[in-house]
């Protein structure tokens, strides 16, 4: 069954290179002040995979290349490859700020959108799931590229703050197979880097500011969707 579309709201997002070595300095330096996310398992990590949508002229892939100011990025989004639990995603960018919306969906309309098919979400009255099928519809969005990585997430309440590593990211050049547990993947980085995530509503929290301040860091406009992209044909 779907379920009612939820919009967060718009957040500040910055994106980082870290080293595990400093990675495993601010992972302890972290966990003084910030929780666990909930999902995560004993180890605090949780999975996340991706299959990210473009239309017929690559818009999401070329606007965040060029440096658009304003975009969206559709997604069918599942943490786990043992449940049918699925969300489609949006993800838009309005100047420094980002906002997502998001929806669960069934396991059989997310195939059928990733076969190509928006008819069905015509049944439903979500303003997302239509802007989907309008994007199908009118600008040719398919299913492009599998983005899978690891999450390890620490949260507070102040401002929401949310501090991720996302780690061994991977994707299966080729294959909208978003449900298969036997994909062969391989990873775009090859320099052994993670990524760093800061996510908060109006201001970065001093005490988490600070933290950050002194982690040796590269501040980059970093997609996971971009890097894993590398392996597909773009015409």
């Amino acid at each position: 069954m779907e379920e009612k579309i939820i919009r967060l709201p718009e957040r500040h997002e910055k994106k980082y290179w870290i080293n595990p070595k400093d990675m495993a300095v601010l992972r302890s330096r972290l966990s003084r002040v910030l929780s666990r996310d909930s999902h995560a398992d004993k180890d605090g990590n949780y999975f996340i995979r991706s299959l990210y949508f473009d239309d017929v002229f690559n818009s999401a892939y070329y606007d965040k290349m060029d440096g658009v100011a304003h975009r969206d990025k559709y997604r069918i989004r599942i943490y786990s490859l043992k449940e049918d639990v699925t969300y489609l995603e949006r993800k838009r960018k309005e100047g420094n700020l980002i906002q997502k919306s998001a929806c669960r969906i069934s396991r059989k309309l997310a195939q059928q959108l990733i076969e190509g098919n928006p008819s069905p979400l015509l049944r439903y009255d979500d303003p997302l799931l239509l802007d989907m099928y309008a994007e199908m519809r009118n600008h040719l969005l398919r299913a492009k590229t599998i983005v899978d990585y690891t999450r390890e997430a620490f949260v507070g309440r102040v401002e929401n703050v949310r501090v991720t590593f996302d780690k061994h990211l991977a994707t299966c050049p080729g294959s909208t197979d978003l449900y298969s547990s036997r994909l062969l993947t391989l990873s775009p980085l090859d320099d052994g880097r993670e990524i760093l995530e800061v996510k908060y509503d109006r201001y970065l929290p001093d005490f988490v500011a600070a933290i950050l301040y002194d982690t040796p860091t590269e501040y980059c406009a970093i997609s996971k969707y971009v890097l894993c992209r590398r392996f597909e044909p773009l015409a």
